[in-house]
């Protein structure tokens, strides 16, 4: 009976430690939160492989005539709808976490991610409308033949200030509040109630998806530092709150589990294409990380038009 009532004790003091130190509004909300959060999960999966990455896809497979290239085309609404539905969902995301989180910090990472993605929908429509023309993402701007010749030549250089709003600072302005949020989210994802120190199985079979999403984001978004940033700023989160008491819950395992895959991946693309020359000279650097729409035009692309 007294070791009973001492569990219950203990049990207590670790829900007020783990109250206090989370932030939450109340005991019975906080203890409820950790389920994992399936119909957020899902649905990030679902907008993100079809308004996203199948994006680019959708405008190179439709036919040219059912979008003429001065109209936008069915990936522009694609990356609109993105843009709506992607803040919207990192809100719901953000109500969820059982941490209270500053607001002004979430809702200026929520207009900045607006304003970025914004920016490259209109750098990235034009982009793929190059595409369709003959543009090579594997060469630079003023190496791409139906650019080099252009006249006066100060056309180029107003490509090459598109190619910066769209690869630099929209993705900038994209990704860094998108990796923060995440991130702010992440720290609130801990617990020291046993059942929620697993992945359910609908989890599992997300993950994958999941991974191969963050996949795409480093490769084609150039963004490797920002990524391994913040991952090491999740798994040095794990090891404080772990001397604490704490554990990942189902939704922070899900993220650790997704980056650490995309990790894996992103080594394996690289280690696939090392020995490319023709990327290799585009990319250079310390971080040489080819961009997949580049080895689309280089070697799928190009040579499928040859043959």
């Amino acid at each position: 009976m007294h070791a009973s009532m001492r569990k219950r004790q203990n049990y207590a003091m670790q829900s007020s430690t783990f109250l206090s130190r989370h932030g939450s509004r109340d005991m019975e909300s906080s203890l409820l939160m950790p389920k994992f959060h399936l119909d957020l999960w899902v649905s990030f999966t679902i907008q993100n492989w079809l308004l996203d990455f199948g994006r680019p896809i959708v405008m190179i497979i439709l036919p040219l005539e059912w979008f003429p290239l001065n109209r936008p085309s069915a990936g522009d609404y694609f990356h609109m709808a993105y843009n709506i539905i992607t803040p919207f969902l990192l809100l719901k995301l953000i109500e969820r976490s059982p941490k209270t989180l500053p607001h002004s910090a979430v809702y200026l990472c929520i207009i900045t991610f607006v304003m970025g993605a914004s920016i490259h929908l209109v750098g990235d429509s034009i982009n793929h409308r190059l595409l369709l023309s003959g543009y090579q993402l594997h060469l630079s701007v003023r190496e791409n033949p139906i650019i080099k010749n252009l006249q006066p030549a100060s056309l180029i250089d107003s490509f090459e200030l598109l190619y910066y709003y769209d690869e630099k600072l929209g993705h900038s302005m994209w990704y860094v509040p998108f990796f923060l949020i995440l991130f702010l989210y992440f720290t609130g994802c801990f617990t020291h109630i046993k059942e929620e120190k697993r992945m359910p199985l609908a989890a599992w079979f997300l993950l994958a998806p999941s991974a191969i999403y963050y996949w795409y984001l480093i490769t084609e978004g150039q963004i490797f530092i920002l990524f391994i940033f913040t991952f090491f700023a999740m798994t040095a989160t794990v090891m404080h709150q772990k001397r604490k008491g704490f554990v990942p819950d189902s939704n922070g395992l899900f993220l650790l589990y997704s980056f650490s895959i995309a990790l894996g991946l992103v080594s394996v693309w690289v280690a696939c294409l090392w020995s490319d020359q023709v990327l290799r000279k585009k990319y250079r650097g310390v971080i040489y990380i080819p961009e997949p729409w580049a080895f689309y035009t280089l070697h799928i692309r190009d040579k499928g038009a040859s043959a």
